[in-house]
């Protein structure tokens, strides 16, 4: 889900977007039928924190996080003690986000800590060709989010997050989902799954091919130095592509890694990050079935001469989604969930009896935990 270790808090999402998928369920339930409750659409696509370390602690939407399609909300304390959140928005075509706190966080007072995401600034990207990010403003008043375009206030704004991005300029992403931030060099990494309807007229630099079948990782540095000196603060940040997927075997594919990737080692369709102790990025997919092989986790080297080398490390049943990698503190078990039955199987004809493998017990989804035999560190 989300690396909010930050604020010690769990962070999660209302997955929707600005208009949902209601059509089936109107014909169900009244609450679904927009001509009678007109409203619905606006009460999906937001955040929800809860405090895991409070039993009577009341689960609260951070409408300041605004309403989109988020997919996941990850949270880092910058240089100067504010707590930054960054999420992607789970469409073609739609947008990467950050929100900074206005206040600051103590690790000593958790009750100074329980509203930080209620007051502060939320940003949406641009991404120039000269490898400038810009983070762009979304507050009432600021550029095109007035009156005369349909924005009565503040609220208005974070009701119609993806509006309000697209008067403001940022760019359209190939389906932007976990962002994750890298402790030991302070970058921030973005997944993109991919974008089949791209075309070459609609191509840029952040988002450079066209029917993107197999997604990219982009990496956004922020200015003011590694790790804890990192300021996620700031309003400009370079970036770069750290890979393209798909399989580099294909002059077509346009895939671009470490020149001595093996022909296991490439991947399509990256979903979730995450990074281990080391800070090796460690890349979770959905979507390799559509090149006829299994979901899983591939791990690579950030930087230095073994950079986006990927290597193939846990594989998925076929069809399955892995999602959610995520490491304990001292990287020695990598927890990682299979989502399971695939897709298109049926309880009688499963693609897979994973994990029991028993003809007796249907497929199902579980939580799976990696440890290296004999003890120590994953590598």
């Amino acid at each position: 889900m989300t690396h909010a270790v930050a604020v010690r808090r769990v962070i999660i999402w209302l997955w929707g977007s600005t208009k949902i998928g209601v059509t089936r369920g109107a014909s169900h339930l009244d609450r679904f039928d927009v001509e009678k409750e007109p409203h619905e659409p606006n009460r999906f696509g937001w955040v929800v924190e809860y405090d895991p370390y409070d039993p009577e602690s009341v689960p609260v939407k951070r409408t300041a996080l605004g309403r989109f399609r988020h997919e996941g909300a990850t949270a880092v304390v910058s240089k100067d003690g504010r707590v930054v959140v960054y999420s992607g928005d789970d469409q073609m075509f739609q947008y990467i986000y950050k929100f900074v706190s206005a206040g600051v966080y103590d690790p000593s007072n958790r009750d100074n800590n329980r509203d930080l995401l209620d007051e502060g600034i939320l940003y949406v990207a641009r991404f120039e060709e000269d490898g400038t990010l810009i983070w762009l403003p979304l507050v009432w008043g600021a550029g095109s989010l007035t009156v005369e375009n349909g924005f009565a206030d503040q609220a208005d704004v974070l009701i119609e997050t993806r509006r309000a991005a697209s008067f403001m300029g940022a760019t359209p992403m190939d389906r932007p989902e976990d962002v994750e931030t890298n402790l030991v060099t302070g970058s921030v990494f973005v997944a993109l799954t991919k974008n089949r309807f791209r075309r070459e007229f609609r191509t840029d630099a952040a988002n450079p091919r066209s029917r993107n079948r197999a997604g990219h990782i982009i990496e956004m540095v922020p200015p003011g130095g590694e790790g804890a000196d990192a300021d996620h603060t700031a309003t400009t940040f370079s970036w770069s592509v750290f890979l393209q997927a798909g399989d580099p075997r294909d002059p077509k594919s346009g895939a671009q890694y470490h020149a001595d990737v093996s022909k296991n080692g490439w991947l399509a369709n990256p979903d979730n990050l995450s990074f281990d102790p080391k800070g090796r990025l460690w890349i979770a997919t959905d979507g390799a079935s559509d090149f006829d092989t299994a979901d899983g986790v591939w791990a690579t080297e950030v930087r230095g001469t073994a950079r986006a080398l990927t290597k193939y490390f846990f594989k998925c049943p076929v069809g399955a989604e892995l999602s959610g990698p995520a490491f304990t503190p001292d990287g020695e078990t990598l927890f990682c969930s299979v989502q399971h039955p695939a897709e298109g199987s049926t309880f009688d004809k499963p693609s897979t009896r994973w994990p029991d493998f028993e003809e007796d017990v249907p497929p199902r989804p579980s939580v799976v935990a990696i440890t290296r035999k004999g003890g120590g560190a994953i590598s």
